[in-house]
């Protein structure tokens, strides 16, 4: 039989993703993942061993984030984190977090309404309603003008409908990094959606790395390796869409990176 670290190791890279996700910032995020695989071999007892594993991983991570209170200044890697707070707290106003988490947990980790229920600690019945609270919020989001930067036109046209269909405006399509530069800097975008590999064999981390250098602006990167950026052991996005990805995800995850958006740029 698989040991406990073999059973949840296949899970971790996805779990970083949510984590990031759910805090807005990688650095918190993956110190949060390893504060719960900490908290699991200090006391592997109390991991719960009547689900399934990745719900068990789930659970003990989001029973950290509730004790350290969704950001804590003295959780581990927690440095730097008072003005990211402050931004999420001013925030929350526009949603609340267990609807958060519970559409994170639907659109983008894909469990369904019973795992949701037994990770939130939720009645089964509740979980429609939680998550119908959280894309009403979306839909009151204010609006912003969104950079794509992909290289394959009927995905590049997938987005577009997506971005537009939430009410946001699209600066350009871009499918090189030097592209991509020059739409950024034409009109400042409010969002950058990116894939990795772009049209002339060029980077679009490289091209958001470029605009990141001359404007504060959040990216959600999409990829059919998304393995590749949840290593936690580099800078990485804090935000990341696996392709093919469902239209409901594209939604989630711009609704998130808006929602710990400092500065939203008017659509």
């Amino acid at each position: 039989m698989a040991s406990l670290g073999e059973q949840l190791a296949p899970h971790l890279a996805m779990l970083r993703r949510f984590s990031r996700a759910l805090t807005g910032d990688q650095q918190q995020g993956d110190a949060l993942v390893r504060l719960t695989l900490e908290s699991i071999v200090a006391d592997p007892q109390s991991f719960p061993n009547d689900v399934d594993p990745r719900l068990g991983l789930y659970r003990s991570f989001l029973d950290i984030w509730r004790s350290t209170e969704s950001g804590d200044a003295s959780a581990p890697g927690s440095a730097g984190l008072q003005e990211r707070e402050a931004i999420a707290g001013a925030r929350l106003a526009m949603i609340e977090q267990v609807p958060r988490q519970a559409l994170l947990l639907s659109e983008v980790e894909g469990f369904d309404h019973r795992g949701i229920a037994y990770l939130l600690d939720q009645p089964n019945e509740a979980i429609d309603q939680l998550i119908a609270e959280a894309r009403a919020d979306i839909e009151r989001q204010l609006k912003t003008a969104v950079l794509i930067i992909e290289d394959e036109p009927i995905i590049a046209m997938d987005l577009e409908a997506i971005v537009r269909d939430l009410g946001h405006d699209v600066t350009g399509i871009a499918v090189t990094r030097d592209e991509a530069v020059r739409e950024a800097e034409s009109r400042t975008p409010g969002l950058v959606l990116a894939d990795i590999q772009l049209a002339d064999d060029s980077s679009g981390i490289d091209a958001v790395q470029d605009i990141l250098n001359v404007m504060d602006v959040p990216v959600i990167f999409i990829t059919a390796f998304p393995e590749r950026l949840l290593t936690g052991e580099r800078p990485e996005p804090a935000f990341l869409i696996t392709k093919p990805f469902q239209k409901s995800t594209v939604k989630t995850a711009i609704a998130q990176a808006l929602f710990f958006n400092q500065t939203t740029v008017p659509a």
